[in-house]
Order: C-alpha cells, then structure tokens, then sequence
C-alpha cells in the first residue's frame, strides 16, 4: 500500500464541550446527506471519556438517525467480567447504543472462550458491512483503537485481532480513571486494525485533553509510520480532526 498524504481537516474549539457539539453537528449532517442515497449506514464509535461530550450530543439529538445505523465499535479488552463497566460495550451502551434505538448494534464479546474465533466472526460482519463512517480518539502513544506503535501495522491483512497492550496504553486506561490501577487493566484486548479504520469513507476524529497534545502534533507533522498509528489519517480521504484548546496546545508554539 503506497502512503500518499491528502487533505486533513482540522477544527479547533475552545473547550471540550464546544468540541463535542460540533463534532456531533457535523456527524449528524453529513450521515443525514448519505441517508438521501442510502438505505442505511454502517458506523464504528470509539469508547473512550476523550468521546463522552460527543456520545452524549449524540444521544440527545433527535436529528440523529439512529434508526438507520449499523453500529459497531472499535475495540474490547479481553477477559473482563461481562458486566465490567470499564468494558468498552457496556461504554457505548451506557453513553449511546442504549439510549437511542439503532438499526442494530453488533458488540465485541470479550468474554469468548476462542478470542481468534471472535475476531473472524466480527471481521465477517464487518466484510458484510462496509463502513461509511468511523467515529474514533487518539491515544496518547498515538494509537487509534488499540493498535498501539509495537503492534499497529498499515498493511494488515486482518481487520480484526488480539493484539497486547503497551504500558502506555495501559497507564492511560488509570490515568483516565477507568481503573484504580495498573495491574487491574488487561493486558490483552480484540482490536479492528489500522486498515479497518483507514479504509472508511471517512473519518471523524475527536481527540480532547493536554495528554494528548504531542500525540496530536505527531499525527499532523511527524512522519507517516507505525511509530504513530494515528498518522495514518493523513492518507484518508476525507479524515476531520477535532480540538480543544488542551490538545492543540503544541500546534501553534
């Protein structure tokens, strides 16, 4: 796959808030345009508090056309107990996929006792589903889902796999309060892959918070590489990145 860099939209808002509303206001017309072509919709929602403002817009805004939308999400620790709030299914569910009736919702089980088998059926549905839009974070070691720099790979041939967490990623699932500490967080986790993400139609990335202002500035100047998954937006054909004060803190020094 030859990396050629596009277009990359980026808006900037004073604070969280203002940054979840408009980035919602913009998902909202855009799906709302497709809709007049389509019958439906196939979505990826990312589950991190990074999307709390923007789920939440969601939720309450009755122009949303939920209905209408295949949802998915985008990653899910393995091993937790199923009614775990840290899992990132009962996330979305609590923020969004319960408090609005979709077209369907098709959920990562991190329970499976095969995890490979999981990952192929999620894959199949995903095949079945081409993806119109991907609602997604950054990490602060750059990652996108949890294809972090040691296992993200821009020519996967997968869309779905276990992969294993870094001590990055994890201490950022502390630091964000999710857990108490980090030997509570797994080390393990399903993920869809670079590609997966990459290959939608477009892109919506909503990325608050200081912590994630070098990940940020790497995504936009640094090189094109695994070393930041996130960089992979910039070969995305329409990607939109959204920002607070906090993240966008370093572009502008």
């Amino acid at each position: 796959m030859a990396v050629t860099e596009k277009t990359f939209t980026i808006l900037q808002y004073a604070t969280r808030d203002e940054m979840g509303a408009a980035a919602a206001e913009m998902l909202i017309a855009k799906a709302n345009a497709l809709l007049e072509e389509k019958e439906c919709l196939n979505m990826i929602f990312a589950a991190a508090p990074s999307q709390s403002e923007f789920l939440n817009t969601l939720a309450v805004r009755k122009d949303f056309p939920a209905e209408r939308i295949n949802a998915f999400h985008m990653d899910e620790y393995i091993g937790l107990r199923a009614d775990a709030p840290q899992g990132f299914g009962n996330f979305l569910m609590r923020h969004l996929f319960g408090r609005r009736q979709f077209r369907s919702v098709s959920l990562i089980n991190g329970q499976a006792t095969d995890a490979a088998a999981e990952c192929a059926r999620y894959a199949a549905l995903l095949r079945e589903n081409p993806v119109d839009i991907v609602c997604m974070g950054i990490g602060e070691n750059g990652h996108i889902a949890f294809n972090d720099p040691p296992v993200a790979d821009f020519k996967d041939d997968k869309l779905v796999k276990i992969v294993e967490l870094d001590q990055m990623c994890r201490t950022q699932q502390v630091n964000d309060g999710c857990f108490a500490h980090i030997n509570e967080v797994p080390t393990h986790a399903v993920t869809l892959t670079v590609p997966a993400l990459a290959n939608a139609e477009y892109q919506y990335c909503i990325v608050p918070a200081q912590s994630k202002a070098n990940a940020v500035y790497d995504t936009i100047y640094g090189p094109i590489s695994e070393s930041c998954p996130a960089s992979i937006l910039r070969t995305c054909r329409r990607p939109v990145l959204f920002l607070d004060a906090d993240s966008a803190a370093r572009l502008w020094q």
